[in-house]
Order: structure tokens, then sequence, then C-alpha cells
């Protein structure tokens, strides 16, 4: 009866296997990026959670205000320029990760976006990414990589600097 109780004790309780996720239940995933052929750490290896969010909230406070200044000068109602803030963000992510990989909030935070073929993103690639980064939902399903729909759609990763 006692062996029944410590062989009970070793295992997780079930709430904490689907609480936790695959790796709380025993499941062995390897680290994130591995499957990609990136490195563990350092320049290169995917970038965090942290990192990534606080570059969108920066990325998005500066569309705040280029839209705030733009609806002072043209005299945008309020939903006017929460969508002029959508439309700029959409914009800047969309151009400067085509035309050189990272983002002001990005670079700000150490990350770029790369293409798993080791080419440019480009405009058609950045314009997809972008367009699914702005509709929100697509960009917070994330796989065990920590890659959004928005990167595996455009064939990309955010990794360290």
């Amino acid at each position: 009866m006692s062996g029944g109780k410590e062989q009970q004790a070793a295992r997780p309780r079930w709430t904490q296997t689907w609480l936790g996720g695959a790796r709380a239940a025993g499941a062995d995933l390897g680290r994130p990026g591995e499957r990609l052929g990136l490195p563990e750490s350092g320049s290169g290896a995917v970038a965090s959670y942290g990192r990534r969010l606080l570059a969108l909230f920066i990325d998005w406070a500066l569309s705040t205000l280029v839209a705030s200044g733009l609806a002072a000068a043209l005299d945008w109602s309020a939903p006017q320029r929460s969508l002029g803030t959508l439309v700029i963000f959409g914009l800047q992510a969309w151009l400067l990760t085509a035309t050189i990989g990272t983002t002001i909030g990005k670079r700000l935070c150490g990350v770029r976006v790369v293409r798993l073929d080791g080419r440019p993103v480009g405009f058609l690639m950045g314009f997809a990414r972008s367009l699914l980064l702005v509709l929100v939902v697509p960009a917070l399903i994330w796989d065990r990589d920590y890659r959004g729909m928005h990167d595996r759609a455009s064939n990309t990763a955010v990794v360290n600097i």
C-alpha cells in the first residue's frame, strides 16, 4: 500500500500535466529552435517571449504617437485615430521587416526577423507576415519554436541579434 503512495507521489497530478503543457507530462519536445537548426543561445537563437512582447509594445507606442500627431493635424475622430494606429503599425512592420529585417522596437530589444531559408524577408513575405500580425489571432497561436502563425506562413523566425 505504501509503495503505491510513493509511486503516486512521484508522478505529476493530472492537473499539472494539462496546465503545465506537454513538458510537464514528460514529453521531450526539444528546445525552441532546435528543429529549425538555430543555436541554443546567443546570436541567431530564438528570441524570448519577453523581448518580442516588449518590441511589440514599443512599435505600437510609436505608431500611436504618429497616429496621434496625424489625428491632431487632420482632425480625426477617436475611431479614425485607432484605425490610423493600426494602419501605421502594419505599414511600419511590413516595410521595415521587408527591407532591414527589424522594426524600431525589435532593434531596441535586440531581435530581428529572418527567413529560415537564409534569403531576405522581402516585400511579399513581409506583407503576409504583417497582415497576419495585425489580425492579432494568428500571432497569438504559437508553436514550440516560439513561432506564431504569421511567422510560419512567411517562413520566418524572430531571433536574437
